[in-house]
């Protein structure tokens, strides 16, 4: 007896065969076969599949499945493959800026692990690391504050005296004082009607998103999932780095739209084909 699984994910079938009963010789056989590994655990009731995100973790990232180039290709290639929105190559597929935004080239393995060339040039994956990865930022993270319009202006008089406060130190000064730290609390500063501290006041999550507080210097610095990460004897995650904007969490997310253009800030950042890209990127992003 054979029973088929099909499990839709938006455009793409994902399709698993299975026996039903698998004689004991042949797991003598073959005990390392995926296949049989994925039937024990269903038997023991390890394994249990209620949706599509269920369907990629249990059946490919946790079977460890490996993830090769030529289905990112198809995923750079197809609309919707990450939420609402064209096809990534339709944006970028050169290195050339004057044909390609960033000059970046997502239509082939080279132009991934090349980067974007267009000043400040600078790579987009880092292979073995895909929550360093700013391709994986850039599908995960919606710019702030939610709703902004993405042609918002990234050099807006508010975003500028953030960028000059991190670049000059990010030190707790008057500058700090009177012309950042209040603009968290203006709901029109960063182009849209609510104020950063509205979502973004403590470090209990719910109701402040990834317990990010800027309500304060101390607070600030402090970073996002400290409450967290204090329970495993850890620091927050920083989203200052004195000095450099560029790398700082907190000046991405005001100037950094999410990809692809236009996507609902709703949409879900764990989307399955943005797992599947993260586990391509942690297996060492190979071009084969």
């Amino acid at each position: 007896m054979h029973i088929l699984l099909g499990y839709r994910f938006d455009r793409w079938l994902f399709v698993a065969v299975f026996s039903a009963a698998l004689p004991a010789a042949d797991e003598a056989v073959n005990p390392a076969s995926v296949t049989h590994q994925m039937w024990r655990k269903i038997r023991l009731g390890e394994l249990k599949i209620e949706g599509d995100h269920d369907a990629v973790k249990a059946l490919v990232l946790q079977g460890n499945i490996p993830i090769t180039y030529d289905y990112i290709a198809t995923l750079m290639r197809t609309p919707n493959a990450f939420g609402n929105g064209p096809a990534c190559i339709v944006c970028h597929s050169s290195n050339d800026p004057s044909r390609s935004y960033r000059g970046l080239d997502l239509s082939s393995c080279e132009g991934i692990l090349r980067g974007s060339t267009e000043s400040p040039a600078r790579p987009v994956i880092s292979p073995g690391k895909p929550i360093e990865s700013r391709l994986v930022h850039k599908l995960r993270n919606n710019r702030m504050p939610l709703g902004v319009s993405f042609l918002h202006p990234t050099d807006t008089e508010s975003i500028q005296k953030v960028k000059k406060w991190i670049d000059s130190g990010a030190a707790d000064d008057e500058f700090f004082k009177t012309s950042v730290l209040p603009l968290f609390a203006e709901p029109t500063a960063f182009g849209s009607d609510i104020a950063c501290i509205s979502c973004h006041a403590g470090f209990r999550d719910p109701p402040n998103f990834n317990e990010v507080n800027l309500s304060s210097h101390e607070a600030i610095m402090t970073g996002a999932f400290s409450r967290t990460n204090k329970k495993q004897g850890r620091p927050g995650i920083p989203i200052v780095i004195p000095h450099e904007a560029e790398k700082s969490r907190l000046y991405q997310r005001l100037t950094e739209n999410r990809m692809p253009p236009g996507i609902n800030p709703g949409e879900e950042s764990d989307h399955p084909n943005t797992s599947l890209l993260m586990r391509w990127i942690e297996q060492g992003a190979w071009c084969k």
